[in-house]
């Protein structure tokens, strides 16, 4: 391992970086991949699980469906489950991995951005497993789809920046853990996955869609279920947002580089 990585330096750093991401992410789907009878089918049984028992709760134990509320609920899930599942990991990573910096020097942002990578590969598995899946429904087919990358891009931004940020801080308020996974299970039911934030008053509806994961799940329905371009400008909010979030990480895991083998336990 190198003795020290320079984010801003040279082409050099992020090739090593990348490099070290992508081998780490492979090992990790390769560990998952053999744990169990089932490996990979699990990637698809989880998720299916986790949205049959939301349908059945809302759609039918509250009553709160119609006929396209299927396609309503798996494409707003789909996307928060990618979110949900990285950040819970992800803020822990540095905690998880005491033993390995304790023996050698890797760096930090590694972590993270490792669970970032895996969790991005399992949630394009999903995404292809959707997008077949609306073919058979009353979804609009459009030109609009090729802005799916576009979307996808934007949310990886968004995650990698606070995946990061947890990271960096739970080493020194392991306390955090906890309440953000709280703060997590707020967020699912006040980011539109089971309902439709344009429905909401006015006054409302201007307060939900200052949470980035509300205007990303949004932007997907109108781009996958309507067929019409996402609103640009709070798309563009949600990336000035997530780049100032993700520049304090990445100076945070820097300056701290040393310091976290000495805190984590």
């Amino acid at each position: 391992m190198k003795s020290g990585y320079t984010l801003n330096s040279n082409h050099r750093d992020w090739h090593y970086l990348t490099d070290l991401i992508i081998q780490e992410a492979r090992a990790g789907l390769r560990a998952e991949a053999t744990r169990g009878y089932l490996g990979v089918m699990w990637w698809v049984i989880e998720p299916v699980l986790y949205m049959t028992v939301f349908y059945i709760a809302f759609a039918h134990v509250l009553g709160r469906g119609d006929e396209n509320y299927v396609t309503f609920l798996l494409t707003g899930l789909i996307m928060w489950k990618w979110f949900h599942a990285t950040l819970s990991i992800g803020s822990n990573s540095l905690v998880a991995n005491a033993g390995l910096m304790n023996q050698i020097y890797v760096p930090k942002i590694v972590f993270p951005l490792t669970t970032v990578a895996v969790n991005t590969f399992k949630f394009v598995f999903i995404l292809v497993i959707l997008l077949v899946f609306l073919q058979f429904t009353s979804a609009v087919v459009s030109r609009a789809w090729l802005l799916l990358p576009v979307l996808m891009g934007i949310q990886l931004l968004l995650i990698a920046a606070i995946t990061c940020l947890l990271a960096a801080v739970i080493p020194f308020f392991p306390d955090l853990k906890g309440i953000f996974d709280n703060v997590l299970m707020m967020l699912l039911f006040l980011s539109g996955v089971f309902y439709d934030i344009g429905n909401l008053p006015a006054g409302m509806k201007g307060y939900m869609m200052l949470n980035p994961m509300a205007v990303m799940i949004a932007m997907y329905r109108k781009v996958l279920l309507y067929g019409t371009p996402p609103d640009w400008l709070p798309l563009t909010g949600v990336v000035l947002f997530s780049a100032g979030v993700l520049i304090l990480a990445v100076w945070i895991l820097r300056r701290f580089d040393r310091v976290y083998p000495k805190i984590v336990v």
